[in-house]
């Protein structure tokens, strides 16, 4: 696995709780914004999404890329921040 920043391990390393979309690595102010006006304020309802979607990287990097204009890295990023998420508390 390729490196991972410091919001990455800090995201994986404790429970999800009631954590803001913009604590998910890859998702920063802007991005988060968009996703809180489409109602995603809270990394768990992206990991809904996430998991609606089968935790298929493609498609999750596609609904990222058209519900909140983020580019290919910031959604590859935010895919296996929720993938090691997953692998580490489900």
């Amino acid at each position: 696995m390729s490196s991972t920043s410091q919001k990455h391990r800090n995201f994986v390393s404790e429970p999800m709780g009631e954590k803001a979309v913009n604590e998910l690595a890859g998702i920063g102010d802007v991005i988060g914004k968009r996703l809180e006006a489409k109602g995603f304020d809270r990394a768990y309802i992206v990991l809904g999404q996430f998991l609606v979607l089968k935790k298929h990287k493609e498609l999750f990097i596609d609904w990222m890329k058209d519900i909140s204009g983020a580019n290919v890295r910031q959604a590859s990023e935010c895919y296996q921040c929720l993938s090691d998420w997953c692998d580490e508390f489900l």
